[in-house]
């Protein structure tokens, strides 16, 4: 077997985290992988993938490979879709005034510039209004709707919110203000009055896609307007295709699942970057660092989203739609560098509270009794502690909150893991908050200071009872095991056959077993690099964030590695350890 080598750690933490960790592999039993492989022409752990991932037979996975415009549904299959169809039509034959009501995030900046141009093309020059996250709160407000009667508005069309403003809505009945909700947040028991509601989370909504995200839904409505101008087919389908590259950022933003339709949408929306004429669009990817270059799903989440949020998150989001609805390239690109800046404001805000929290965490650590995490603090900037209640929940893998306080009352969000329905488990305790809303695995909440601490406790009390201690553990989900010669560049083009990558479609993860550690070493401080051998072939892995598993390795000899393959910056194939462990046999 040969001598352990010495693994070189420099100032690495000693945190022993493999044995918190799960492995999961596939079943070793895939009879047709083998002939799905053949009768598609791709090497066998690409079928593999396919095979695990249920696309078993030729026509299925073909399917999921190549999806086209034609397998967008029906529109008008989502229910009081026609009634808006017809009040829209109406209010744009009498020349009413029409304002779109968003929302402060990229799902509801995308959607009011979708519904904006969809709306332009029938004749209507709608207005349109996004809330200040620290100025108005979440949602369509009274204060809105009253603003909205002073303009002479007579209809008001809502994206990516108001299934849950009833006050606003009740508002708007008594000044004979008529309202279309266009939506994907889970509703209460009870809608709130208007003239549709088209949400494809509604109980009574059969949808064939309850995953839409806001940006979706307004492109459906869009999509049934624009069937009523009764243009060829290749007409229609050119349009729909130029509103699905600002759908598809929504869509990868909003983390919902890239299968069926939303897949069709962000496959086709992304290679629609290749061909943008939208100068705001243009002068965003610019600003990333993508003028030459098509982002994928990882990158379009990681670069592009955040600096659309962080409009919203640090100043006002009426600034990321006035980019994408500017003819002028100049103004554009200054808003896109204004939008970065503000990235780099948010990312500093953020930090500083992860520091804090985590501060927190080292005097006093988790215990696995804490099902649940819930952290507040003096300021804490609102527009982050989404994104830190996410950062909080992937370090301890367990539901986390996370609020800023101010003048007494609490603001913030909640992420949740896998195994937890974060909105169910407030709903529970509603009588604590005086709003909230969100999904299975985020949601918002706003709570006077007095509740916090029953707040907590309670919270912590609910998931004790629904999560076990291995539900707290980590999961390293392996798709398909390979040997390093099976890394290739037929693999590679397969994987990209399989992408974009995203919720229950994720990034492909190998697994190598009884592979032997050559070398190890800290990184940059946080990172490792590991040297295996396998078969004949040595390769280095690199190992983001993983340093603190450098002591676990410590005279290891065989390991198993969890890992990406990834193109490389030189042009290569590169090899990305997510975890990597002392081997374990079966």
């Amino acid at each position: 077997m040969g001598s352990a080598m010495k693994v070189t750690t420099g100032s690495a933490a000693t945190i022993p985290t493999t044995s918190r960790t799960r492995w999961r592999f596939p079943d070793s039993e895939q009879p047709g992988a083998e002939s799905l492989a053949q009768a598609l022409s791709l090497p066998l752990a690409a079928a593999q993938l396919l095979w695990n991932r249920g696309y078993r037979d030729p026509a299925a996975a073909t399917h999921f490979l190549n999806p086209g415009l034609q397998d967008l549904h029906d529109p008008f299959l989502l229910r009081d879709m026609d009634r808006a169809v017809t009040r829209l039509r109406a209010a744009i034959a009498a020349r009413e005034s029409i304002e779109i009501h968003g929302d402060y995030d990229v799902d509801g900046v995308t959607s009011t510039v979708v519904l904006k141009k969809a709306l332009e093309l029938l004749g209507a020059d709608a207005a349109w209004h996004i809330p200040h996250r620290l100025n108005d709160g979440y949602g369509m407000q009274p204060a809105a709707i009253d603003e909205a009667a002073r303009r002479g508005v007579k209809l008001i069309v809502s994206v990516d919110n108001g299934t849950r403003a009833v006050p606003a809505l009740l508002r708007a009945r008594e000044l004979g203000l008529d309202v279309i909700v266009t939506d994907h947040h889970l509703p209460e028991t009870e809608l709130p009055p208007a003239v549709a509601i088209i949400n494809p989370s509604r109980t009574d909504c059969s949808y064939p896609n309850p995953n839409l995200c806001g940006a979706g839904v307004a492109f459906k409505l869009a999509h049934s307007l624009l069937l009523g101008l009764a243009w060829p087919e290749a007409k229609l389908y050119r349009v729909l295709d130029s509103f699905l590259k600002l759908v598809a950022i929504a869509t990868v933003a909003d983390i919902v699942p890239l299968t069926g339709e939303n897949r069709v949408i962000v496959k086709h929306g992304l290679n629609g970057l290749a061909n943008v004429k939208n100068p705001g669009l243009l002068a965003l990817l610019e600003a990333a660092g993508f003028k030459d270059k098509i982002p994928n799903a990882t990158e379009v989440g990681f670069r592009i989203a955040p600096a659309i949020n962080a409009s919203g998150r640090m100043d006002s989001a009426g600034q990321a739609v006035r980019m994408f609805l500017t003819a002028d390239p100049a103004e554009a690109a200054s808003i896109a560098r204004e939008l970065f800046a503000l990235n780099q404001e948010r990312q500093a805000a953020e930090r500083a509270i992860v520091h804090e929290i985590l501060e927190r965490c080292t005097a006093r650590p988790p215990t696995d009794d804490e099902a649940a995490l819930v952290f507040w603090g003096e300021g804490w900037h609102r527009g982050v502690v989404g994104i830190v209640a996410s950062r909080i929940m992937q370090r301890y893998h367990r539901p986390a909150i996370v609020m800023g306080l101010e003048n007494g009352v609490a603001q913030g969000s909640g992420r949740s893991i896998e195994d937890f329905h974060l909105l169910d488990a407030l709903e529970s305790m509603r009588e604590l908050f005086t709003k909230f809303g969100g999904h299975a695995h985020a949601a918002g909440l706003t709570l006077p200071e007095a509740h916090l601490e029953t707040f907590r406790d309670r919270l912590q009390t609910y998931a004790a009872t629904r999560l076990t201690p291995e539900d707290l553990q980590p999961v390293v989900h392996i798709d398909a095991l390979l040997h390093l010669p099976d890394v290739t560049e037929a693999l590679w083009s397969a994987l990209n056959q399989l992408a974009p990558f995203g919720m229950d479609n994720p990034r492909p993860i190998f697994g190598l077993r009884a592979a032997r550690l050559t070398g190890a070493q800290l990184w940059k401080e946080k990172h490792a690099k590991f040297v295996i051998r396998q078969n004949g072939r040595t390769t280095v892995f690199k190992a983001f964030g993983l340093a603190e598993l450098l002591p676990d390795l410590e005279g290891v000899d065989l390991v198993d590695v969890a890992f990406e393959i990834e193109r490389d910056w030189n042009g290569g194939l590169g090899l990305l350890a997510r975890h990597i462990r002392p081997h374990q046999p079966d």
